[in-house]
């Protein structure tokens, strides 16, 4: 019961590893909040949960008063905000960049950066009165490196690191803490979107669940992550176990930072080289 008593906020809630560590959080006796934009699949990931425990909030990330309002909508249901995990993120398409429009560069970047940005901000505000709290912000390891043809993802990943750092050094004097979790090649939603697009890109007979099985080999641990095993390390970051721990980036890839340089072909085909998986 690493969280007993404690009231977390996680976006992203109904994602792969949202809705994970919705449930990890649960279990080990925290009361959270799910937020997200599908109410049907927010449901779907509190189901089963003791509905004393667990609770959703539709929202928009990127819209201020709908921060405004899932934050509330914690401290009316649970009486604060100790934990806030910003968890929602989405992708965009694979693009060079001067085929990459205007619009999907701001909508990634809404999400991924606005959102993260416009939740630390109502979390500050809540965990200062207090007497502090955890802030766990979902980066990737995009936000340690880059893939080509995707500028607006990777740009938001590492705009993210900078943004943790600059807080937690704001937040250290109020007992807040403010780290990155970075995740590598996870058997999510997200990933298996990705692994479609390439697929029906390809102008061989690669299948999506070949791409995962190709990449999976690039990866040391010989891999991809379940969610669970991202949900585990944003658990310890959330908890008291990581009371030191503040303005750093916290990797879980299975060794795939340490292992390759990913670059992306113009004919969007899959494979990869010594370097490691490209797309």
């Amino acid at each position: 019961m690493r969280l007993e008593n404690k009231v977390a906020v996680i976006t992203g809630g109904s994602g792969g590893i949202g809705s994970a560590a919705v449930r990890l959080f649960v279990e080990n006796g925290a009361n959270v909040l799910a937020v997200d934009r599908d109410e049907d699949r927010l449901q779907e990931a509190i189901a089963g949960l003791n509905p004393e425990k667990a609770a959703y909030c539709c929202a928009d990330v990127s819209q201020e008063a709908d921060v405004d309002a899932y934050m509330r909508a914690a401290v009316e249901r649970f009486g604060g905000v100790d934990i806030a995990l910003l968890n929602a993120g989405v992708l965009g398409e694979l693009l060079p960049i001067t085929e990459y429009p205007v619009e999907m560069f701001d909508a990634v970047t809404s999400v991924n950066l606005r959102g993260a940005w416009l939740g630390l901000r109502a979390a500050f505000g809540h965990m200062k009165g207090r007497g502090g709290g955890s802030i766990v912000m979902t980066s990737s390891v995009q936000g340690l490196s880059a893939i080509q043809y995707t500028t607006a993802y990777t740009a938001s990943k590492h705009a993210v690191v900078g943004m943790m750092r600059g807080a937690a050094l704001e937040g250290a004097q109020f007992k807040i803490r403010v780290n990155t979790v970075h995740p590598g090649l996870t058997n999510t939603q997200m990933m298996g979107g990705l692994h479609e697009q390439l697929a029906s890109e390809a102008e061989t007979e690669q299948t999506a669940q070949g791409i995962m099985d190709d990449w999976a080999q690039t990866v040391p641990m010989r891999r991809y992550a379940s969610p669970v095993e991202l949900a585990r390390l944003m658990l310890f970051l959330a908890s008291d176990d990581a009371s030191y721990c503040t303005g750093q980036t916290y990797v879980a890839d299975g060794g795939l930072l340490t292992s390759w340089t990913p670059t992306v072909t113009e004919d969007g085909m899959q494979g990869h080289n010594s370097s490691g998986p490209r797309v």
